[in-house]
C-alpha cells in the first residue's frame, strides 16, 4: 500500500472539498513530506489518478485571480470514502506495514470509533506476535540468534522490531482506552490538523 493514497484521501475528506494546494499544505503541516513520499508532484498526480478511478469527484471552480485556469477542487465519492476506510483499517492492522503507511493511519485513526480503533490495533499486536514467533522459530533449539552467526543479526533485527512495534502499539491502545483523543461520534476537539 502507498501512504500517499491514504494521505490524500484523508486530507480531502477532512475538508469535504479541497483543492490540491490545500491538500499539499495539510500534508506539509503534518510533516508528511519528511516521512513519506508526499511530495508536491506525487500529491497532484494522486489527486488526478484517484479522480480517474472514481474515488474523487472533480469540481471546477472560479478562475484563478492570477489569470490561470479554473482551480480544481476534489471531493470524496462514496467509492472514495469506502476506499479510504479500507486503507485505514488495513494500515492499522497489518503488522508488516511500512512506517509511512502506519504513520498516515495513526494520523487518521480518530476517523474511526474508539472501540474499532482499539480492536484493529489489538489485531496488529497479534500479527506482530505471530510474526516474531515465526522469525524466532529459525533459532536452533535452546539457542538464540547468535548461534547463527552474522545471519542471526538479521533475525534479531526483525524479532526486536516486532517486539518494539508490539510494545508501542500496546501503549497506544492503553492511551486510547484511557480516553485519549476524540474519536468519531464523540464530542470534543482534537489538535488542529490543518494549517491555522
Amino acid at each position: 500500500m502507498s501512504a500517499i493514497r491514504l494521505l490524500v484521501l484523508g486530507a480531502v475528506r477532512q475538508h469535504g472539498r479541497a483543492h490540491g494546494y490545500q491538500v499539499r499544505g495539510d500534508l506539509e503541516f503534518w510533516g508528511a513530506h519528511e516521512w513519506s513520499n508526499a511530495k508536491p508532484g506525487s500529491i497532484y498526480h494522486a489527486l488526478k489518478q484517484m479522480a480517474k478511478q472514481g474515488l474523487l469527484q472533480v469540481h471546477e471552480v472560479a478562475p484563478s485571480t492570477a489569470g490561470g485556469p479554473p482551480r480544481t477542487e476534489y471531493e470524496l465519492t462514496a467509492q472514495g470514502s469506502d476506499e479510504y476506510f479500507r486503507l485505514l483499517r488495513e494500515a492499522l492492522t497489518a503488522w508488516d506495514q511500512k512506517l509511512d503507511v502506519l504513520s498516515a493511519a495513526v494520523g487518521f485513526i480518530v476517523d474511526l470509533d474508539r472501540a474499532e480503533a482499539v480492536e484493529l490495533l489489538k489485531e496488529r499486536v497479534r500479527g506482530m506476535r505471530e510474526w516474531r514467533s515465526a522469525v524466532t522459530s529459525y533459532y536452533p533449539p535452546g539457542q538464540g540468534p547468535e548461534s547463527l552467526g552474522h545471519i542471526g543479526e538479521i533475525m534479531n533485527l526483525w524479532a526486536s522490531s516486532a517486539e518494539f512495534g508490539a510494545e508501542w502499539t500496546r501503549g497506544l491502545i492503553e492511551r486510547i482506552e484511557a480516553g485519549a483523543y476524540v474519536f468519531a461520534g464523540e464530542a470534543g476537539e482534537n489538535a488542529p490538523t490543518t494549517p491555522q
